[in-house]
């Protein structure tokens, strides 16, 4: 995501299914340090490995400002198999982040709670516009384009 502005109407360089996967938490006893703190401080980490290593499948992200107590992530994702590949590979962060909070979750009472909601939509059941502004979102996984004809909100472009 860059600060730089595209003047004019763009709409995502996206074509075909688009998955979306949101994950976040939230610190239900503030003074629980020790069972929120170390899921807080992994997503960070999952992020940057996944910025890292492209080919693991992950386009984008944007982090959401829920508040003091809650914490979201959006991602963009190359395909549900590589989202699924990457949460289940025991070489990555994910799958020891996982099986650590489920240990600490299983003795911390609710302190922290996480969720998350994974999205497929098929091509032609997304439409985006980006009127002024730096590409976000899907833009900012996918790139921008010029829309394929005058008012529409997204066109069928070239693949990624």
């Amino acid at each position: 995501m860059g600060d730089k502005v595209v003047p004019g109407r763009m709409v995502a360089d996206a074509d075909g299914e688009v998955v979306v996967f949101m994950v976040g938490m939230r610190i239900n006893k503030l003074r629980a340090v020790r069972s929120w703190l170390p899921a807080l401080r992994a997503m960070p980490r999952m992020i940057k490995e996944l910025v890292r290593e492209p080919g693991a499948g992950m386009l984008g992200y944007r982090v959401l400002n829920g508040g003091p107590r809650v914490f979201t992530v959006v991602q963009y994702w190359e395909s549900r198999e590589k989202l699924y590949a990457y949460a289940s590979d025991p070489d990555m962060r994910h799958r020891p982040a996982w099986a650590a909070f489920n240990r600490r979750a299983r003795s911390g009472e609710g302190a922290v709670g996480i969720w998350h909601e994974t999205y497929v939509v098929p091509a032609g059941a997304y439409s985006t516009i980006y009127s002024s502004m730096p590409p976000d979102g899907l833009g900012a996984a996918y790139g921008v384009a010029a829309p394929g004809r005058r008012g529409a909100l997204s066109a069928p472009v070239s693949a990624v």
